[in-house]
């Protein structure tokens, strides 16, 4: 298959060679006649006026064919109405058609003018070498720039392509797996903002194969410690039943089904793109049946808004479960309105909270503050991520005196699909399928757990 390059210098080079041509026909059979064909005219019929009469003798009309040469500067030859030669001066000429009035004849010597006289004699004349025919000119300029042209379009066409077989390679390179493949980016034209957008998508797949092979390492280490503790306990129980390993085995599985929960959550999140279920919630009303279960005082102002009820009551209880899991008491909920139409809840205790590096990375998946081994890791990832699935947000937000403090805001009315949402929706992978089937899988598995436990 011819190349890219190949094919654009091709194009050019044909398309001037077709100029060329066209620009020749149109000179030659243009209207009224090529230009040089319309000069022999003329200065036939002046030569015609100079020459004198068909009965005067041969060497006078020889004399005047050489003092009218001289003087044109030209090959010229007078024929008799039967084509016999009369008088010629210069090269030879060739004979006349008598089939046509005037026109071009063709010979050894090159192409020449022949014209018949009023009294039917026939004049030929040929300009010298340096009088040919602007025909032939015209033709060698445009070839000559057809050459220049050529010359200067194969650098550049053949830059353009270099730069798309770089970024078809770059494409190649990415889908055989390698993630860290870019292109460089040279010039200011689509072809560079092509390149940019490429390595914006291939540095994107990057992040989100890296976070998702992080989610599946993550995973697994988190089931490995409530599967090994069962299995042990199992073992223990067969050998030597005992009420306490019982015990352990129930809170072990109970914890393993807690964790298989939010890992399916958040699986289930990261699929859609909006809330699956909006209806109208009383979200004040909401945080104080919560509340009513957690050792917490509630203040705030009634807010009515477009949301999923059972993730919001998710988001809820993971806030106020990781303040008093990992803060100290009091712990104090407030809800507001704001002015711009947002429902914002605060939550805070009187714990150390979280250091100021580690305000985004809290957020994330499977993510523990340095020496803390409780919890699964999930809980705030689910509470950002539900809070930007309504189109909201979820933030540290410390104030003096208040360190632990945790901000949420949330739209009374839906809003457009959030961008991230439709981000992570894109980002699907099959690391992330296997990770959901693996999960799935273990919830089955529970199922026969708990009758065992039973």
């Amino acid at each position: 298959m011819r190349r890219l390059y190949q094919k654009i210098y091709l194009t050019i080079i044909g398309s001037l060679v077709l100029l060329v041509a066209v620009a020749g026909v149109a000179w030659r059979f243009g209207p009224g006649g090529p230009p040089v064909g319309q000069g022999f005219e003329f200065a036939g019929e002046l030569a015609a006026a100079a020459l004198p009469p068909a009965d005067t003798p041969a060497p006078e009309q020889q004399r005047a064919v050489e003092a009218l040469s001289h003087r044109l500067r030209i090959d010229l030859t007078l024929y008799g109405p039967n084509l016999g030669l009369i008088a010629t001066s210069g090269r030879p000429l060739p004979l006349p058609d008598p089939q046509r009035e005037s026109g071009w004849v063709f010979g050894r010597g090159g192409p020449a003018w022949s014209f018949r006289l009023p009294d039917d004699r026939w004049l030929v004349a040929r300009p010298p070498p340096h009088h040919r025919s602007p025909v032939l000119a015209l033709v060698l300029v445009l070839a000559v720039i057809a050459v220049v042209v050529a010359v200067a379009a194969f650098p550049v066409v053949r830059g353009l392509t270099r730069r798309l077989e770089a970024l078809q390679a770059g494409v190649e390179t990415l889908g055989a797996g390698h993630l860290a493949a870019r292109v460089p980016v040279e010039g200011r034209d689509e072809v560079a903002r092509l390149a940019e957008s490429f390595n914006r998508a291939a540095a994107r797949i990057e992040d989100l194969v890296g976070a998702h092979r992080l989610l599946l390492a993550n995973a697994s280490h988190e089931l490995r410690t409530p599967l090994s503790r069962i299995r042990l306990g199992v073992e223990l129980m067969k050998t030597r039943p005992d009420p306490r390993h019982a015990a352990d085995l129930e809170r072990d599985i109970a914890e393993l089904d807690a964790l298989v929960e939010e890992i399916l959550l958040a699986s289930r999140l990261d699929a859609v793109d909006t809330a699956p279920a909006l209806e109208e919630v009383d979200l004040l009303a909401l945080v104080a049946e919560e509340g009513a279960r957690w050792d917490c005082t509630l203040d705030g102002e009634p807010v009515t808004l477009q949301a999923d009820p059972r993730l919001l009551r998710r988001m809820v209880r993971n806030l106020l479960e990781n303040a008093e899991r990992y803060g100290k008491p009091p712990v104090e909920v407030r809800l507001t309105r704001e002015q711009s139409g947002r429902a914002v809840l605060v939550v805070a205790d009187a714990g150390p909270g979280v250091p100021p590096e580690r305000h985004e990375q809290v957020f994330a998946p499977f993510v523990r503050l340095a020496g803390d081994s409780r919890g699964t890791g999930l809980g705030l990832s689910l509470v950002r991520r539900i809070a930007r699935l309504h189109g909201g947000d979820a933030v540290v937000a410390p104030l003096p005196g208040v360190p632990s403090r945790f901000c949420v805001t949330l739209p009374l009315e839906p809003e457009k699909t959030p961008a991230a949402a439709r981000a992570r929706r894109r980002g699907r992978t099959p690391v992330r399928r296997f990770v959901r089937r693996v999960v799935h899988r273990l919830a089955a598995a529970l199922g026969v757990a708990s009758r065992f436990r039973t």
